[in-house]
């Protein structure tokens, strides 16, 4: 038996057993997911075509992985503007392999594997019972710095100097939401991205959405702002 579903704007003919990448699907690692945008099934000769989705069919499939896809780069340039923008993007993958095929409104047979894992974790605790009660007085008194530690905020790349912050919109390239990012990460001023080293700019490269030449761009334009 095979199926024709929808997902992520795409379309797959898939059967039991296989696997295949998708556009991310919510689920961790083992976590069964739903697909009921079936357009077509058929077994053997006979093949059912939906209008525009086969009423009661339903593909049933397990996460076996969470993933990203390959970089690919988008460039743009505008003639005699001193214009160019270079973004890359990687697009969010979900590995999932088909468990069942379902029609007529039958319901799945097959559970989630991560359960069994999920019940050996519960009877863990059980164990330790006993000697967790001798030390209940001491993990309380741990518990504020593991309170603590939560509560700090996610190290940045950069620290944010004092003072009134640049408008980066007015570096060619740089939008609002690119300008966001770039604060978040403590770039707020001309005079940072001026002062960017090739290893600031190989850093900021690894780790934000944007190009090598694409920073080494806005360092030219922020010297130049810089001296106005």
């Amino acid at each position: 038996m095979f199926a024709v579903i929808k997902t992520g704007g795409k379309q797959y003919r898939v059967a039991a057993e296989d696997t295949l990448k998708i556009e991310k699907v919510a689920g961790d690692v083992g976590d069964m997911v739903e697909i009921g945008n079936v357009l077509a099934w058929g077994e053997g000769d006979k093949v059912t075509i939906g209008t525009p989705f086969v009423d009661g069919a339903m593909v049933t499939a397990e996460v076996v992985e969470q993933g990203r896809g390959p970089k690919l780069i988008a460039f743009k340039k505008r003639r005699r503007q001193n214009s160019r923008r270079k973004r890359g993007h990687r697009q969010l993958l979900t590995t999932v392999r088909i468990s069942e095929i379902l029609v007529d409104g039958a319901k799945p047979s097959k559970k989630a594997s991560a359960k069994p894992a999920a019940a050996k974790k519960a009877d863990a605790p059980a164990e330790k019972a006993k000697p967790a009660k001798a030390e209940a007085k001491p993990a309380k008194k741990e518990a504020a710095p593991k309170a603590e530690a939560k509560a700090e905020a996610p190290a940045t790349l950069f620290k944010a100097p004092k003072g009134k912050p640049d408008d980066l919109t007015e570096i060619k390239g740089i939008g609002p939401v690119a300008a966001g990012q770039l604060n978040e990460q403590g770039i707020t001023t001309f005079a940072q991205i001026a002062k960017l080293t090739d290893k600031d700019v190989a850093k900021i490269d690894e780790a934000m959405p944007f190009s090598a030449d694409q920073i080494a761009d806005w360092r030219d334009q922020a010297k130049e702002l810089v001296k106005k």
